[in-house]
């Protein structure tokens, strides 16, 4: 019997039952339309977000100083000079390149004051990078004519009653033990979904940052951002290469490792709920197989006993399981793709307290889709590990089957 032959046999016989295999590639389809919106929603949304939250914090990648990460002391610095620049910039994917200066000092205004975090930037490309202008509640943004101006977060200005044009003091500790102390006019207010970034955030500009703390063209990190959140492996080997061993490379789950875990446990979660959906099919699956199995034994006594060989047999029952599978796979792609292409493309408008919460978290209110080809492969993949799970038991019955006996019509 030809392969050819025996993908012909295989194909009719699965629709000697036709309400059965139907019912069946139908479960399968449905299985595979719901986890794939599920997880296409999901790894959406974790695109979309990382994405918000790299920008406005640590992006991908972030280039420091092998011991700044230990204290984040103001002398542990990054050079900014033309140099370096460009050795930055050479970085293979690197499509964003941000210079910051953090550091933290003593905040007062009138009769008050209290430790605030102080992130020195470069006005324009921040702004480009991460929106920051856009977070400005009132007042403005800084301007390119800017040397004695802050921004300062919303929590933190209702706690001095700062105004736009109040004067606030930092002083602190600058660059090898020097003193930081200066004098600023309040030019914007600024909001942070985080409370505690917000009742402590003080922005200055990067020169005059540099300045209060004396540091010279220096930088506490460069923020290095790519493509998209897949390239960060390939654009943290890169960085490696580059910079070698005096800068030191960590990527944002290594600087938020909260966030890091929160997206693997619903990750988790999320699977796991698939896994329990294709947990229930697979009985589907396996049931249909068995009843193809017992209901044949006949069938499969005459063939073994004008001839055919039991592995040729069991290679019949696997097509006939695997042609079931992939009819419900064809099913499940016709009808998720379109669906998921739409809201690619027209993703979901949150409306409502919803929205409302997402926008003052910082994040669009939408919930994009993900049309990476990872989910689709994913979920094929699991349909085929469930047919092989479900083909063990009646390929076994089908070894050991007495010819004899199933000619009588025992098994």
């Amino acid at each position: 019997m030809t392969p050819e032959f025996t993908a012909r046999l295989a194909w009719r016989n699965i629709w000697r039952q036709k309400r059965r295999t139907l019912i069946t590639a139908g479960a399968i389809a449905a299985a595979l339309l719901l986890s794939l919106v599920m997880r296409s929603m999901q790894e959406g949304s974790y695109s979309q977000n990382l994405d918000n939250a790299t920008r406005f914090y640590s992006g991908y990648l972030q280039l420091q100083e092998p011991r700044f990460a230990e204290n984040q002391s103001i002398d542990k610095l990054l050079s900014a000079d033309q140099a370096f620049v460009k050795k930055v910039q050479s970085i293979q994917g690197v499509t964003t390149a941000v210079p910051r200066l953090e550091s933290f000092a003593l905040g007062a205004a009138g009769d008050r004051s209290k430790g605030v975090m102080v992130m020195g930037v470069a006005p324009r490309a921040e702004d480009a990078y991460s929106g920051l202008a856009g977070r400005v509640r009132k007042g403005r943004y800084f301007t390119s004519q800017d040397e004695k101006s802050v921004l300062v977060g919303g929590k933190l200005a209702e706690y001095f009653s700062l105004g736009v044009g109040d004067e606030f003091v930092l002083y602190g500790q600058g660059y090898h033990g020097t003193t930081a102390a200066g004098l600023y006019e309040v030019a914007g207010v600024i909001h942070f979904p985080n409370q505690q970034i917000d009742a402590r955030i003080v922005y200055l500009p990067l020169k005059t940052a540099q300045a209060l703390y004396q540091t010279g063209n220096q930088v506490s990190a460069w923020v290095l951002h790519g493509d998209n959140v897949k390239e960060i492996p390939r654009l943290e080997k890169s960085a490696r290469e580059q910079m070698g061993k005096n800068v030191r490379v960590r990527n944002w789950a290594d600087i938020s490792p909260e966030q890091a875990q929160q997206i693997g446990i619903d990750r988790a979660s999320g699977i796991f709920m698939i896994l329990v959906l294709y947990g229930v099919v697979g009985f589907g699956l396996f049931a249909t197989i068995v009843m193809m199995t017992l209901e044949r034994r006949r069938e499969f006594a005459v063939m073994l006993a004008t001839g055919m060989e039991r592995a040729k047999l069991q290679v019949l029952v696997i097509l006939e399981s695997l042609f079931i599978a992939l009819t419900g796979v064809s099913m499940g792609l016709v009808v998720a793709f379109p669906i998921l292409l739409w809201f690619f493309y027209h993703p979901i408008q949150l409306t409502g307290n919803l929205a409302v919460t997402m926008e003052e978290m910082g994040f669009e209110p939408i919930m994009p889709f993900s049309l990476a080809p990872e989910l689709f492969i994913g979920q094929m993949l699991i349909v085929l590990i469930l047919l092989v799970i479900c083909s063990l038991y009646p390929l076994a019955r089908i070894y050991k089957l007495e010819v004899a006996v199933a000619l009588k019509g025992n098994l």
